[in-house]
């Protein structure tokens, strides 16, 4: 979505929204109809094959029923071959979606309604010749599954060859979760009208939803402004706002000094991740603590950091006077990558956690031992960030992965309020959650970044924004943006699949700049 917007609405909200801006500020609802539909009839006009061959559309007795008979006026009056599929009988429409259709019956327009003799048959037709589908059945109103008597009408259009184009969400998802009972209308672009609907970014909206195009069909913003938010999309101009300055006159000790804890005999690649992609965020000095059986590889892979080895193959509770060396002089921490769940270590988890209180990342089994020793969690600290994918996530709230995924952004937001720590929970479209309840959906990203390794990098970014003085929050934003926009850059080269971890840090300046300009 390139409209630059971050806020992102409930379906109730969005209702509240438009009710505001009927009632209190005169706006007919006609006109906000008709504004819908000429962003639909534009966005329909950037198909090419739409100039010369058939729009047909698919429309539901409601407004958004009505969106699409409007657009499909419109798109008559420019010239355009149309065909409208009614999902009813014409006594059914309601509201302005019965105006719409008599001016579109008056205008020649030729309706086929859902009852009439052969009605399936014709539409089935009607997609073999259509240059795109125009899908205005069911908007942010829809939840659960679709009804029986639709379901064959919109399975025939996620057949068919041609184009879908979604009227503010795509028919079958659920506006607020981005959960889809089993169908739903897999469009190539969806113009959501007001303000986007945070169902079109989460769950599994993002693999229904296309390209989202974002129309204000004219709402001002003292009719926006009347609405508090709480949830929104991490935007370039956002995360932009946030990046820290580089003072020309800065040095090594004024970009940040990070501590690294992690890495172990067999898994020393995490703690060289996590370190080289801090590095390429910019932090002035890391140095990393490990295991003496790890020291030597995380020494070779990141030749900037400075490496102190405690005895062992893992990190024990022998590493205490190492650890508390290195944090004397720190601004930031990082504790989990290539760790291992060593229970000894538990105690000094603990003793990070409570007696520094630096700002710090957790991630990876630094998460696990969290859930295995609930007595060394320190309480409400607003300076922690904790990394979970939704694996980690289960574990730590008690429950199984499944639940978490279903209800990602609630799961997110849930856990930050009762932890009183920013969540970062990973996976497609990562969730940014802050402890007053507000919460950041990513949109970069693709999947190439599901190959192991990229979390360590996540670690390691989230590591070099604390130490250079971002409040937790932003620097968690900052890092899980950058990091899905790295991926973006390599995938420009390899596609969805074949890059690896390290070259993900190794693209993070890239797309850091590619913000910046």
């Amino acid at each position: 979505m390139e409209s630059g917007e971050s806020r992102l609405v409930t379906a109730a909200q969005m209702r509240r929204l438009d009710a505001r801006a009927i009632a209190d500020f005169g706006f007919p609802s006609a006109v906000l109809m008709e504004n819908a539909a000429l962003a639909v009839a534009a966005a329909a006009e950037k198909f090419p094959a739409v100039r010369a061959g058939l729009t047909v559309i698919l429309a539901g007795k409601g407004s958004n029923g009505g969106d699409g008979l409007a657009a499909a006026r419109q798109l008559s009056v420019r010239g355009r071959r149309t065909a409208v599929f009614f999902m009813g009988r014409e006594e059914e429409a309601r509201g302005d979606a019965a105006l719409n259709l008599r001016l579109y019956q008056r205008m020649g327009g030729r309706i086929t309604y859902q009852g009439d003799e052969g009605a399936f048959a014709l539409w089935r037709r009607a997609l073999r010749h259509a240059a795109l589908v125009v899908d205005a059945l069911y908007g942010t109103g829809f939840h659960g599954r679709l009804p029986e008597a639709v379901r064959p009408w919109l399975q025939a259009a996620d057949d068919c060859a041609a184009p879908v184009l979604a009227v503010d969400i795509p028919s079958g998802l659920n506006a607020d979760t981005g959960t889809v009972g089993d169908l739903a209308a897999r469009a190539a672009v969806t113009v959501t009208l007001g303000l986007p609907k945070i169902g079109l970014f989460t769950g599994q909206g993002p693999l229904y939803t296309g390209e989202v195009v974002l129309s204000r069909i004219s709402l001002p913003e003292t009719v926006l402004a009347a609405e508090t938010y709480d949830t929104f999309l991490l935007t370039p101009a956002y995360v932009r706002s946030l990046l820290p300055a580089r003072h020309p006159a800065g040095h090594k000790g004024t970009h940040g000094r990070g501590v690294l804890i992690g890495g172990s005999r067999g898994m020393s690649g995490a703690a060289v991740l996590a370190g080289q992609a801090a590095l390429r965020c910019g932090i002035g000095l890391l140095q990393i603590v490990t295991a003496e059986a790890s020291a030597a590889a995380v020494n070779a892979g990141v030749t900037e950091a400075t490496v102190w080895p405690a005895a062992g193959g893992s990190l024990s509770g022998d590493a205490w006077p190492v650890i508390a060396e290195r944090l004397a002089g720190a601004d930031a921490c990082a504790v989990g990558p290539g760790l291992a769940q060593t229970d000894s270590f538990a105690p000094l988890l603990g003793r990070i956690l409570r007696e520094d209180a630096l700002p710090a990342v957790l991630d990876a089994d630094a998460l696990n031992l969290l859930a295995s020793f609930p007595d060394i969690w320190p309480g409400k600290r607003d300076n922690l960030v904790l990394t979970p994918h939704p694996g980690e996530m289960a574990r730590l709230r008690g429950c199984d992965a499944a639940e978490i995924q279903a209800e990602r952004l609630t799961a997110a937001r849930r856990a930050a309020e009762e932890w009183g720590a920013v969540v970062v929970l990973k996976g497609a479209n990562t969730i940014v959650a802050a402890p007053d309840g507000r919460a950041f959906i990513n949109p970069t990203g693709n999947a190439g970044l599901g190959t192991g390794g990229t979390g360590d990098v996540l670690t390691g970014a989230i590591l070099a924004y604390l130490a250079q003085g971002l409040p937790a929050l932003a620097a968690a934003c900052c890092a899980v943006y950058l990091h899905g926009a790295a991926g973006d850059c390599l995938r420009e080269t390899y596609g969805d699949s074949g890059y690896t971890a390290l070259e993900v840090a190794g693209a993070l300046p890239a797309a850091r700049r590619r913000l910046e300009i």
